[in-house]
């Protein structure tokens, strides 16, 4: 249920990393078909689910709260700190000029803009904005050039005195300009820029952008003008709300609404919240969804128990047991009896009451704009060798783990195919065929090519070369970190230059600045690999029959445990156990060279939203074990899980989300570009958590930022992604689950999936009898 901090593309800034807290609900009211009834060849686009509803149908006024997980840090959605509690507010208070649609893909918003587009190319790109003449600042300002120019300024990275969170976009702009008249706006670029749609989305008012003093302080607390179908009323720290009133000077359509209340609730606390008849709309986990659907279903009528909650999993030979205890001549049993059958019978009672609660709310579903992956740290240890990388890819059932989510929530489950793209997204194409399927032999062989060995674990370095690794040196100490060799060769270089052929080259590098360079039999695969990811992305996908995957065979790996106490680091570096000589050809052996285990620290989150975080986790640690891969799981506090771990490289697998976005050339680039070494012998990471990156894929990025032709720039997107595919750092597995709890009567509002809200049609369905919810109150 947590939320992903930049959703949809809507806000330049660095993109937020987000757990994946969604737990699997298990009930058939929402689990509507099985695996087995599902087509998962193809990519399937799940529709949002708002319960749309014509504006004639819905009632004028009342009052909505919505529950957020805290008070906004800032309502300036540019700051680093901003997250989705101000895109969610701000969306109602501030103009986006284009705003996604249900498929991800940005429309122009005739509300603000009559027109919009390029009308030059050279000698340099100018786009033209023609503005509504209807709109207008609530403080009655014409909506102009002097705002376009203010925001420019404050973003652009020029000015160190403006806090912002990035810059990008707004850097290749070179001068705006006033029109032939005061509606037009002229925007000139120093460099061409692809996605100029992103820019200006939220726009501010210039008393917000013109100075420092505004911008990083005052934004954050309330706005000196705003142009929305609402506008802010108040902000109420004690009682944790922020108020917005229908706006009189909205020149749209009116909002139907009177108000619109944001209330801070912890994700924990939101059953209640809606028992309580505190919030009327809520981003729920599965067990609330579990419970909403229940509730719908068990009336409870006639005095009939409930079938599920506190007592219902005592049967009759239990529920008998206790009534002997506590009738029985014991006094001390028969009083401990009675005192847990009258706790037990109380909580039923406030459960049969909260579910008496929950049956005026109905559970919206659909998949979030956000996908969940398993993260490769490839800046040292075995993971710095990208044979290692591919097995442990080729290791894992991707099917498995996204019916494991999604399959129990009646989702359509299919792997996802792209890192830069959603399914139903145009520029979407399912790469990971650069990688190949899931093939447990392809990857034991990577792994004895590597050196990995059964009773390799037993055996010391020898004086020579060591096995599959040549040229390697190994740092000593706490980390173990690796360190380059003293001459490079020319295979371990990289020359990529824009604008060439686009082939794959036997020379690229997929490993930041420090880490080993492989040996030269891994560096012909990589190339090997690499054309095969320009093969998948050309115009006729053929399958290269060198490579062809004949079946999909399933892994069974036996089941694993946690590995260690919530929270705490299982001990690591205790050698494997000699295996008896038979077990040489044992396929679940765990694998060893130079006397070392191949072992990998698999970082999850211990708190209670992560449940199917952790499951899929394990299954995944499963599969690995299958082919000889060694996993301590370790378990961390959510709060510490990301900045601590993630962030800092102290992992080696690691599951976390990435939000989505219609400009991947633009947000997608610092999650997947090549570290640069720093002076000091650390690593540059940008976002790219994986600390693995090519030459190469930078290229394709930085040619589609500049690419004008919307066609061309996906091309060069689906090539990168075939790289990324085929670097093995990062590899997507399934779109998360959106589940949003919503009044029964309540229209136009839900899981909204990609597309955004549109705040001002948001209301109470008409009452088709007596007693219209128009004068309901909250």
């Amino acid at each position: 249920m947590s939320h992903v901090g930049v959703p949809r593309g809507t806000v330049r800034k660095r993109r937020s990393l987000a757990l994946l807290a969604t737990g699997v609900l298990t009930i058939p009211a929402l689990a509507g078909c099985t695996s087995s009834d599902r087509v998962t060849t193809v990519a399937i686009v799940v529709p949002q689910d708002v319960a749309p509803a014509g504006r004639d149908l819905v009632a004028d006024g009342g009052t909505v709260n919505w529950a957020i997980d805290a008070m906004p840090t800032t309502f300036n959605a540019f700051q680093a700190d901003a997250d989705a509690t101000t895109t969610r507010i701000t969306g109602a208070l501030l103009p986006t000029l284009f705003p996604l649609d249900t498929k991800g893909t940005p429309h122009m918003n005739s509300d603000y803009l009559e027109s919009a587009k390029v009308i030059e190319r050279e000698p340099k790109q100018v786009v033209l904005y023609r503005l509504n003449q209807q709109a207008v600042w609530s403080d009655g300002r014409e909506i102009g050039a002097p705002d376009f120019v203010a925001q420019w300024r404050a973003l652009s990275g020029k000015d160190s005195a403006f806090w912002t969170a990035r810059n990008a976009g707004y850097d290749r702009i070179e001068r705006i300009e006033r029109g032939k008249t005061d509606l037009e706006v002229r925007v000139t670029f120093a460099k061409p820029y692809g996605d100029w749609r992103s820019l200006f989305s939220p726009l501010y008012p210039k008393q917000v952008t013109s100075s420092p003093t505004a911008f990083n302080d005052r934004a954050r607390t309330t706005l000196a003008a705003t142009s929305g179908p609402f506008r802010l009323r108040s902000v109420n720290k004690s009682a944790g709300a922020v108020t917005l009133t229908r706006n009189p000077h909205w020149w749209g359509s009116p909002a139907k609404l009177d108000s619109l209340v944001f209330r801070a609730v912890k994700p924990q606390d939101r059953v209640q919240a809606l028992v309580g008849g505190k919030v009327d709309i809520a981003d729920i986990d599965a067990a609330a969804a579990h419970r909403i659907v229940a509730a719908a279903r068990d009336k409870g009528e006639n005095g009939q128990p409930l079938t599920h909650g506190p007592g219902s999993e005592i049967g009759p030979a239990a529920a008998l047991r206790s009534w002997a205890l506590a009738h029985g001549s014991d006094e001390k049993a028969a009083a401990a009896a009675r005192a847990s059958r009258e706790k037990t019978r109380k909580a039923a009672e406030v459960y049969a009451t909260e579910q008496d609660g929950l049956r005026a709310y109905v559970v919206r579903k659909s998949l979030e704009p956000a996908y969940t992956q398993l993260a490769l740290n490839g800046e040292s240890g075995p993971l710095a060798d990208e044979r290692v990388r591919r097995a442990v890819a080729r290791a894992l059932n991707r099917q498995e783990l996204v019916d494991t989510v999604l399959g129990p929530l009646g989702l359509p489950a299919a792997p996802l195919g792209s890192h830069l793209a959603l399914a139903g997204q145009p520029g979407y194409q399912d790469n990971s065929g650069a990688l190949g399927e899931q093939d447990t032999k392809k990857a034991q062989a990577l792994l004895a090519e590597a050196g990995w060995t059964p009773g390799g674990a037993t055996k010391k370095k020898s004086d020579g070369t060591k096995a599959g690794s040549k040229g390697e040196k190994v740092k000593g100490g706490e980390h173990g970190k690796a360190e380059p060799a003293d001459k490079a060769t020319k295979a371990d270089k990289s020359d990529d230059k824009p604008g060439d052929d686009n082939k794959p080259r036997e020379d690229e590098d997929t490993s930041p600045g420090h880490v080993l360079a492989p040996a030269p039999a891994a560096a012909v695969q990589s190339a090997a690999l690499l054309r095969q990811a320009d093969a998948f992305t050309s115009a006729v996908a053929v399958a290269d029959t060198s490579t062809a995957e004949s079946s999909r065979g399933k892994v069974t790996g036996q089941n694993r445990g946690p590995g260690g106490a919530a929270g705490a680091y299982a001990p690591m570096g205790t050698a494997a156990p000699a295996a008896p000589a038979k077990a040489a050809d044992s396929v679940r052996d765990t694998l060893g060279k130079d006397g070392k285990p191949l072992t990998l620290r698999f970082v999850l989150p211990s708190g209670p939203g992560s449940e199917s975080l952790r499951t899929v986790g394990e299954k995944i640690s499963a599969m690995l074990d299958s082919i000889g891969i060694r996993t301590e799981i370790i378990k961390v506090a959510d709060a510490g899980y990301f900045k601590d771990h993630v962030a800092s490289g102290a992992y080696d697998l690691a599951l976390y989300s990435w939000p989505a976005t219609a400009y991947p050339a633009t947000d997608d680039r610092p999650i997947f570009a090549k570290p640069v070494p720093a002076t000091d012998g650390s690593l540059l990471v940008e976002q790219n958590y994986t600390r693995v990156g090519t030459d190469h894929i930078d290229q394709l990025f930085d040619q589609a930022l500049s690419e004008l032709d919307e066609g061309a720039a996906q091309d060069l997107m689906k090539q990168a992604d075939a790289r990324i595919w085929a670097a093995a750092a990062s590899i997507p597995l399934y779109q998360r689950p959106q589940l949003v709890a919503t009044d029964r009567k309540l229209v136009n509002v839900g899981a909204f999936g990609f597309g955004v809200p549109h705040y001002q049609d948001i209301g109470f369905k008409k009452q088709q009898a007596a007693g219209s919810p128009a004068n309901r109150k909250k």
